[in-house]
């Protein structure tokens, strides 16, 4: 227990050496792998990946046996009575699954490349608050220490915002491909629907 204890009061006091910065990261952090948490919940939630070709061919078939969000998906989308019809549906299917994914995605892609920008901002106060320790102090143990302060508050919070974006890039870039895979999804989903749609229209013309 001690030992956790000690763990602690060391991460929060160097936390804390990182001065005002340091807030401004953990926010930044905490937008970052939060919505990236949510957009990955959101897409493995479609169950779209335990959905086979053959699955899928045979909901598109008989709309009524469709499971889960796909099912409901393509029970949605082949309501429709034509080709301009199921357009329109994939148009609205698509502004309600995948324009608010891009929203998101693109408001972490932004707080991924602010992360290093605030570790810098903290360098420089920090540098700032070296100089200043140096041009004012008298010399003794008060100047150095007041030195040894503003050195370390500059590299804590540009390790800490490298910290922050590396990570947070890598898992940008796995949402990105999960997103781009649901996209290719729904588009396939699209033409086998359509497929579907003009098969029944030749036979209603035929009959």
């Amino acid at each position: 227990m001690d030992e956790h204890t000690t763990i602690w009061s060391q991460a929060l006091e160097i936390w804390a050496s990182g001065g005002w910065a340091m807030i401004a990261l953990a926010i930044d952090a905490f937008i970052i792998f939060y919505m990236g948490a949510g957009i990955f919940l959101r897409i493995r939630s479609k169950g779209y990946l335990y959905v086979t070709e053959k699955k899928m061919k045979k909901w598109v078939k008989k709309p009524e046996s469709g499971r889960g969000p796909v099912g409901r998906m393509i029970r949605f989308v082949m309501g429709a009575r034509d080709l301009e019809q199921i357009n329109i549906f994939f148009d609205e299917l698509n502004q309600t699954e995948i324009a608010p994914m891009n929203r998101d995605l693109r408001v972490m892609q932004t707080c991924v490349s602010v992360a290093p920008l605030l570790g810098l901002l903290g360098t420089v106060t920090g540098m700032l608050a070296t100089f200043a320790a140096l041009a004012t102090g008298s010399g003794g143990d008060k100047t150095m220490g007041m030195v040894a302060s503003g050195i370390s508050e500059a590299l804590i919070t540009t390790e800490t915002g490298l910290l922050i974006a590396l990570p947070g890039l890598i898992f940008q870039y796995k949402l990105a491909r999960e997103h781009a895979q649901y996209k290719a999804f729904l588009a396939h989903l699209h033409t086998i629907c359509s497929q579907r749609i003009y098969k029944k229209q030749l036979k209603a013309e035929a009959a």
